[in-house]
C-alpha cells in the first residue's frame, strides 16, 4: 500500500491497485463520525460510441443508457439493495453525469457491512427484459419531469447551441424515444465494457483504519473472479471549436426570462496538472470579471438585468469544455450583450491585484472544503479520472499569475465561441 502524504494540508491519502485492476484510495479522517464510501465506474453519458470487450467493431448504443444502468443496478433478484443499506443504518445514492457513474454511501456505523454490500451489489449485475421495460416507465416520467423545469432546459439549451456532433449536447437521461429502445442484451454489453474493475476507483473518506479497510476490501475482491482487463474503445466524431448555434430561444411557462451565455472551450486535450493549472485559470478569471466584486457585476444589478439567480462556472474534461454565464433578467438581451463586452475585453479588464485577490478567496474555499468529507467524496474520483489530484490545487493557485489567467482566458474567448440560450415566458411574442 502507497502513502502519498500532502503535508500542506496535513492529509495522508493511501493507494492501492488491486490485482484486478482496481484503484483504491482511503482518506481517514481524525475527529469526524461519519464515513462515505464511492465506487465509480469511468462511464457516463457521453460514451454511447464504443467497441465492446472481446469484439472488434464500434456500436452505438441508446442514448440515456449509461444512466439507465445505474437505475437497474439496485434492483435485483431478491429485492432491492437501498433496503440492505439502511438496515445498516447507511444512507445510499448514486449518479450519472457525462463522463462517469458513482455509487454511493455514507453512514457512521457499520461501515465494512456497507461496503461489502457496495461492492457487491455493483459487481453483480441481473437484467432482464421484464424489468428493463418497467423501468422505462419511471424513467420516462423523470425525463418529462425534467423537460418542464425551465432551469435544467436553460443548462441543456445552452449546451446544445455550442456542440455539433459531440454527446455532451444529448441528456443524460436520454430522451423518451431513446429509452425505449434500449433491451437487457444492451445493458450486459455497457455493463461488461465499462464496469470491469480497472475501468472503476473505489474512495473511502473518514473514520477509518486504512490499513485494516484495505486488507477487507482485498479479501471482497480476492473472492470473485473478472476477466483479464482490456483497453476500452471510445469513439467521437470530430468537434469543430466554433458553436454549433449563434443563438436560440424556446418558450415557457416562466414568469421571468432566462439567459445563458455559453463560451466554448477550444483547448480540450488536456489532463493532469496541465488540465488542473488551466481549469482554475479559467476559474478564476471568470471570478475577477464576474463576481460580486467585479465592476460588472455592480453594474448589472443596480440596473436590475440580474437577480440572485445570477451564475457562472466553467467545466472541462476530456473532449470538451465550456463556461455559462447567466441569470434570470428582465432585458435578457441586454444582459447577454454586456456579458459578451467583459468577456470580449478581458485582457484589459484582469489585473494582478484582481487575479491574487480571487487566487486568495479560491484557496479559503479548498481549505474549507478540504474539510468536509461530502465535497471530498463527489469530487475526488473526477479529479483522479482526468489524472489529476484534489489535494493539489492550493498549491497550483498559489503558483498561478495574471498571465496564466490571461492565456487561459484566450481558449474561451472569440465571437466563434459565443452562444446565447434564452427562456422566454410563453406569453411573450417571438422575435
Amino acid at each position: 500500500m502507497k502513502t502519498i502524504e500532502f503535508k500542506q494540508l496535513d492529509e495522508t491519502l493511501y493507494y492501492k491497485k488491486l490485482p484486478n485492476g482496481l484503484d483504491v484510495y482511503i482518506l481517514p479522517k481524525k475527529g469526524f463520525s461519519k464515513t462515505f464510501v464511492t465506487f465509480t465506474t469511468k462511464y457516463g453519458s457521453i460514451d454511447r460510441t464504443f467497441v465492446p470487450i472481446g469484439e472488434s467493431e464500434a456500436i452505438t448504443v441508446p442514448d440515456g443508457i449509461a444512466h439507465f444502468l445505474e437505475h437497474k443496478m439496485f434492483e435485483k433478484e431478491d429485492g432491492d439493495v437501498f433496503q440492505q443499506f439502511s438496515e445498516s443504518g447507511a444512507s445510499a445514492n448514486a449518479f450519472t453525469s457525462f463522463t462517469r457513474t458513482a455509487y454511493l454511501f455514507s453512514a457512521t456505523d457499520n461501515i465494512y457491512k456497507s461496503t461489502e454490500t457496495l461492492l457487491n451489489f455493483v459487481q453483480e449485475p441481473y437484467f432482464t427484459e421484464k424489468t428493463v421495460n418497467k423501468e422505462k416507465g419511471i424513467i420516462g416520467q423523470e425525463i418529462t419531469m425534467y423537460d418542464d423545469q425551465a432551469d435544467w432546459r436553460l443548462y441543456f439549451g445552452a449546451i446544445e447551441n455550442m456542440y455539433h456532433n459531440h454527446p455532451v449536447k444529448i441528456d443524460i437521461a436520454g430522451t423518451i424515444e431513446s429509452i425505449d429502445k434500449i433491451t437487457a442484451d444492451h445493458l450486459y454489453t455497457c455493463y461488461n465494457t465499462f464496469y470491469h474493475p480497472s475501468n472503476m476507483l473505489l474512495f473511502v473518506v473518514g473514520a477509518i483504519d486504512p490499513t485494516e479497510m484495505m486488507s477487507f476490501i482485498e479479501d471482497n475482491q480476492n473472492k470473485k473472479e473478472f476477466p483479464e482487463p482490456t483497453p476500452i474503445e471510445r469513439q467521437f466524431e470530430k468537434e469543430p471549436t466554433d458553436v454549433a448555434v449563434k443563438e436560440r430561444e424556446l418558450k415557457m411557462d416562466v414568469q421571468k426570462p432566462k439567459v445563458y451565455v455559453g463560451l466554448k472551450a477550444k483547448e480540450t486535450d488536456l489532463s493532469g496538472e496541465a488540465m488542473l493549472k488551466h481549469e482554475l485559470s479559467v476559474q478564476i478569471a471568470l471570478e475577477c470579471l464576474y463576481g460580486r466584486a467585479s465592476d460588472f457585476y455592480t453594474d448589472v444589478y443596480e440596473n436590475g438585468l440580474i437577480d440572485e439567480s445570477f451564475a457562472y462556472d466553467f467545466s472541462l474534461e476530456k473532449g470538451y469544455g465550456f463556461a455559462l454565464i447567466g441569470s434570470d433578467s428582465s432585458n435578457p438581451d441586454q444582459l447577454a450583450q454586456k456579458i459578451k463586452e467583459v468577456i470580449n475585453n478581458a485582457e484589459n479588464l484582469l489585473t494582478s491585484d484582481s487575479v491574487e485577490r480571487v487566487k486568495r478567496k479560491k484557496i479559503g474555499f479548498y481549505l474549507r472544503a478540504l474539510n468536509s468529507m461530502e465535497f471530498i467524496a463527489n469530487q475526488f474520483t473526477r479529479y483522479e479520472f482526468n489524472e489529476m489530484n484534489l489535494f493539489d490545487a492550493v498549491p497550483v493557485i498559489e503558483k498561478l499569475t495574471l498571465q496564466d489567467v490571461v492565456e487561459a482566458l484566450k481558449t474561451i474567448q472569440g465571437e466563434p465561441q459565443q452562444t446565447v440560450f434564452k427562456v422566454l415566458p410563453s406569453s411573450e411574442r417571438a422575435e
